[in-house]
């Protein structure tokens, strides 16, 4: 028995790391949604952590249950796939959302130009971005200044904690599927003890991995320049976020 469970033991740490390696769910829309924010390298990962823990967590308590109902494996699995569903199509949508709030966003930040008659034949043109506030004053009619509070401010100021838990939501979903079929029910054969052994190595492996790729990633690409192409950021964090969702639900990833 302690043969098996060493094991399932060694299996558990190998498969939590391939598992995350080979899903880039697992790892690029942190990279790229810590780009688009603006987040430092310790928020970046504490939102992976958190993800990722709510990601084993849904699992594990799962199996526990199924286990301890005396569920049959197949019937765990059949919801294992229907929390995938959930999870890609609302990875899908997420990324829909962001790309075209980023997209109206990265419009507002094209600077233009208004032109401004005045009463005495004169006129002048006023060149602004939507981004943020702004005045303008005419010297012979102050009162016509038009700023109003809150007038053309970002709206991603007010959704700037949405992002994470959107995400956090997103992999509680999600599920990890060699979890149960392939550790924790083959280790119930044992004990209760193998089962809590094989989860939190799988768990800490899972962590251990996002957290590692997060950080490598995120590093190159902030010395990554992009110029220009700085201003569309939050179109593509949101492409990148709708491609690992597509690649989960019609690829398998």
């Amino acid at each position: 028995m302690a043969e098996g469970i060493s094991a399932l033991a060694l299996t558990a740490v190998v498969i939590g790391v391939t598992h995350t390696l080979l899903g880039p769910d697992h790892y690029l829309p942190f990279v790229f949604m810590a780009r688009a924010r603006r987040w430092s390298r310790t928020k970046t990962q504490i939102i992976t952590l958190a993800c990722g823990l709510g990601h084993v967590a849904s699992s594990v308590v799962l199996g526990i249950l199924g286990i301890a109902l005396g569920l049959a494996v197949a019937r765990l699995e059949s919801v294992e796939a229907v929390r995938g569903d959930l999870a890609a199509w609302a990875l899908i949508a997420f990324g829909l959302v962001y790309m075209a709030w980023g997209l109206r966003r990265a419009m507002r930040g094209q600077p233009h130009c208004h032109l401004h008659l005045h009463e005495d034949g004169s006129s002048h043109v006023h060149r602004h971005v939507h981004e943020a506030d702004h005045l303008h004053v005419h010297d012979a009619a102050p009162e016509h200044a038009h700023a109003r509070p809150g007038e053309g401010r970002d709206p991603g100021h007010t959704a700037r904690g949405l992002a994470p838990w959107v995400l956090f939501t997103i992999f509680i979903l999600g599920p990890c599927e060699p979890l149960i079929p392939l550790l924790m029910y083959p280790a119930a054969q044992n004990s209760m003890a193998g089962v809590a052994l094989v989860a939190v190595l799988y768990g800490a492996a899972t962590l251990a991995s996002m957290s590692a790729a997060v950080l490598f990633a995120t590093a190159g690409f902030e010395r990554l320049p992009l110029g220009h192409l700085d201003r569309y950021i939050h179109v593509v964090a949101g492409g990148a976020i709708l491609a690992c969702g597509l690649a989960i639900q019609f690829l398998g990833l």
